[in-house]
């Protein structure tokens, strides 16, 4: 088995983890979640109102305050809502898999030991050995 076919077989155990299909299973929820799309659909529009706002030359900015204060609004009802919750601790703990997994084998790549080496679970101050921040 060459290093690739090992991968797509690690990427497979990867799916397999209980974090992941936890991750997997919070997404589809969200997705499924009418009233927290709406919501994020409304703050992606917001958003780009508010930017267009901004950088318009005759900015007014009774305007811009109140978009601002909707997107900051919409934000917050998103990250309050009780799926967003959910997958987001999913996918933090997913993304900290992740990242140790990227460490161990930026690790190896430097020649250290894959039997033995640890990943960080914090930043060393060196992006040598880094999965990258999280």
């Amino acid at each position: 088995m060459d290093i690739i076919e090992l991968t797509r077989e690690l990427g497979k155990a990867l799916q397999n983890d209980d974090r992941y299909i936890a991750y997997s299973l919070a997404k589809q929820v969200n997705d499924n979640d009418e009233e927290l799309q709406r919501l994020i659909t409304e703050f992606d529009q917001l958003r780009q109102d508010l930017n267009e706002a901004v950088f318009k030359e005759d900015k007014d900015t009774d305007r811009i305050k109140d978009l601002d204060q909707n997107v900051k609004s919409h934000y917050k009802q998103i990250m309050e809502n009780k799926n967003m919750i959910v997958f987001t601790a999913a996918q933090q703990s997913l993304e900290a898999l992740v990242t140790n997994m990227n460490q161990i084998i930026s690790m190896c790549a430097n020649g250290e030991d894959p039997a033995t080496c640890e990943p960080s679970s914090g930043c060393t101050g060196s992006c040598a050995t880094c999965g990258g921040c999280g």
